[in-house]
């Protein structure tokens, strides 16, 4: 295992690699869990080498608040990783290293799938995202890159820029890791008290049964259906309930058995934000 903390030793390690391997690049903002252990899996079977990159982007929270309340377990990841692998690269730049002083994001037209769900909440949260996501693919040129599903709105605009920046990398979405009560996998959970944990189980248990009832049931219905059970839930705070077309994204009225839908969520558990989603 390799922990590597600045842009040249990372460029000087990927010059001494044979260049007929493959690479699996897996970004993430550290404090593991083992969604991320999944991925990381994944990418070690289907791969060469594989990369970890550990960087909180300080680009892609709208919250100051947020950002700094964020983990920071480096330590515990790296004894995390190697249960995995001793073969793995360890990027683990600082802010200064990855925007040379400035730290700013671009500006991208992911062609309306940013302005939708997170991107009506969170103000630049995906120019954030797309700044980082094209810096470390532009760093690694990986093969193929891992994210997982939970952040599946983030997942569709990441190919929506390998496909604008036209890049040469293969973008794996990952399916979503569980805990047994059916609450996905986040860092944003060990900030939840023990009670509320168990609480927030309930926003995988209403996903469920709203799949349920797309079936038989108008969209419309389903949607108020589920706000009036949230409001069951005064420790709950529903932020939005969307069912969209998985490709665009966009809210729908009625269902067409030939396209693909989500039912996407956000919900605030004491002050603690999370999201999830479930393909219908």
């Amino acid at each position: 295992m390799q922990l590597i903390n600045t842009i040249k030793e990372l460029n000087s390690l990927l010059e001494s690699l044979d260049k007929s391997k493959t690479i699996g690049l897996v970004p993430t903002m550290g404090a593991l869990h083992l969604g991320h252990l999944s991925l990381i899996e994944q990418a070690v079977k289907e791969n060469d080498f594989t990369i970890v990159s550990i960087f909180v982007n300080p680009t892609q929270f709208d919250n100051k608040e947020d950002l700094a309340k964020y983990p920071n377990t480096l330590n515990e990841d790296i004894s995390l990783l190697k249960s995995v692998s001793d073969n793995l690269i360890i990027f683990a730049p600082n802010a200064n290293e990855i925007y040379s002083g400035n730290i700013s994001s671009q500006s991208y037209d992911f062609e309306g799938l940013e302005n939708v769900m997170e991107g009506e909440f969170r103000e630049g949260h995906f120019n954030g995202v797309g700044t980082i996501v094209e810096k470390l693919l532009t760093l690694t040129n990986p093969t193929r890159a891992y994210f997982g599903e939970k952040d599946f709105q983030q997942l569709q605009i990441i190919r929506k820029l390998v496909e604008i920046k036209n890049l040469p990398v293969t973008i794996i979405g990952c399916p979503i890791v569980r805990e047994p009560s059916g609450l996905a996998m986040s860092s944003r959970n060990e900030r939840l008290s023990e009670s509320l944990r168990k609480e927030a189980a309930f926003i995988y248990k209403t996903l469920k049964s709203a799949k349920e009832k797309i079936g038989t049931k108008s969209v419309g219905y389903v949607i108020h259906w589920a706000k009036e059970e949230f409001s069951k839930h005064p420790s709950l705070d529903l932020e939005y309930i969307k069912i969209v077309d998985e490709a665009k994204l966009q809210a729908v009225d009625t269902i067409d058995k030939s396209t693909k839908y989500r039912a996407f969520v956000a919900v605030y558990a004491g002050d603690v934000r999370l999201i999830d989603n479930i393909a219908l």
